[in-house]
This record gives C-alpha cells, sequence and structure tokens, in this order.
C-alpha cells in the first residue's frame, strides 16, 4: 500500500523540478486533504472530492475533483495567455472600441507584467490551468490584477478561490481592484468581498498613481478598495 500510495502521490513540480516533500493525507467532513510542504514555502492544499468509498489502494478511482492553485511564471506564458485572451472575450462590447483589441494581450505585455513584480496565480483541475489571478505589491497597497477564467468555467468558483489565496499572501492594509466601468458582474463580485467602488474623482487619482494605463481607459474604469486591518 504505501508503494502505491508513493506512486500515486509523489509529484514532481512542473515548474520547479523539485520533489513535493511530506505529504499528509487525512480525512474530514466527507473530503480528503492533501497538503504539501515545500521546505519554508508556503503550503498548497490539494482538496480531492469523492464519489464513493473504495480501498485505500484505489484513491485514485474515487477522487471526483482535483483542484491546485500555484504561482505560475515567464515560462507558462502560452497557458496564462490563452486564459486571458479566451476569458477577455467577455469584455468585447463593454471595452470601449477605441481600447478592444484580439487577442486581449499579447506574449511581451504579459513578460513585461512579469517584470514589474506581478505575481501571477493559477488555478489548476486535472492539469488544466482554468484561471489566473495577480497580485502586485507596492510600497503602500497591494493591487489585485489580471483576473480571468476560461469562459466556460465561469461561476464554478474560481475566481472566488483565488482571490481568497491572494488575500491569505497580501501583506497590506489596502487592496485595490480596477475594472471596467460597465463590467457590473466584475464590480458585484469584487463586492461580495468587501471591496467598495469609489467614486469617479478617487479613481482617477488611484489609477493615475498606481496604474499606467491610457486616460481613455481611465474615463471608462472604475477602482474598487478594501481595506484589511493587519
Amino acid at each position: 500500500m504505501d508503494q502505491d500510495y508513493n506512486r500515486l502521490f509523489h509529484r514532481t513540480s512542473r515548474r520547479t523540478e523539485q520533489p513535493l516533500l511530506d505529504f499528509r493525507l487525512y480525512k474530514n467532513a466527507g473530503r480528503f486533504s492533501l497538503k504539501e510542504d515545500r521546505s519554508g514555502h508556503r503550503a498548497t492544499e490539494h482538496t480531492f472530492y469523492f464519489l464513493d468509498y473504495l480501498l485505500f489502494p484505489c484513491l485514485s478511482l474515487f477522487f471526483y475533483n482535483y483542484r491546485m492553485i500555484s504561482e505560475y511564471t515567464k515560462i507558462d506564458t502560452s497557458e496564462i495567455l490563452y486564459v486571458i485572451n479566451d476569458a477577455s472575450l467577455r469584455y468585447k462590447g463593454i471595452i470601449p472600441d477605441n481600447c478592444w483589441h484580439e487577442p486581449y494581450m499579447l506574449e511581451e505585455e504579459l513578460v513585461n507584467e512579469f517584470d514589474n513584480g506581478i505575481r501571477i496565480f493559477g488555478y489548476n483541475k486535472n492539469n488544466k490551468l482554468l484561471g489566473v489571478m495577480g497580485i502586485q505589491e507596492l510600497k503602500d497597497v497591494t493591487l489585485i490584477r489580471h483576473a480571468y477564467t476560461l469562459t466556460n468555467y465561469q461561476g464554478m468558483g474560481i475566481g472566488k478561490s483565488l482571490l481568497q489565496y491572494l488575500f491569505k499572501l497580501n501583506k497590506s492594509s489596502y487592496l485595490l481592484v480596477g475594472t471596467w466601468k460597465d463590467a457590473t458582474w466584475a464590480i458585484q463580485f469584487y463586492e461580495k468581498f468587501g471591496f467598495i467602488r469609489q467614486n469617479k474623482k478617487q479613481t482617477a487619482q488611484l489609477l493615475n498613481k498606481y496604474w499606467e494605463i491610457s486616460s481613455k481607459q481611465i474615463e471608462n474604469s472604475v477602482v474598487l478598495e478594501k481595506y484589511t486591518p493587519l
């Protein structure tokens, strides 16, 4: 059984090629969770939902849903761009024509975002990247950047999982997120998590201070703020 367990769970990280060490499996309230300890790094939690009880050596047969959130880097550019450019199609007709283009983001733009200190985290299910969300730590605030979920997987809690994960990473009292002012679904999503929409004047001030975007985009955007005492 130990051999089956190790073969099933002792994986290597696709991005680091380092062993994922110290796996511990436990049962809790109808689900199994697997935690990994990466020698000083924040542990990533994997949750497995099962359809029915089978013998322990056959775990792979009754794990129903495998989810993982981890950090993505420049080597994952093509995967990240696929998610962004697919999900951004929902904004077509919402974004002003003079700000819209296809594909919505180019490779050099994403690489530049990485170079500017944005960290991208992805939600992976069954080895497929379904959603991404970025975080950018500045001097006095933290920005939530590039939040996208594949079109066919929207409304399934992927954005919620990513945002809650980034909350845990946040080191600032102030969290800011910007989106298009006519993207009502995005605004409502952030408001559910305690973000407060800023007025037009406040939005312009914040966008000019923390973002590098055109004046036309500023006119058509809104900023939401969340204050969290540390």
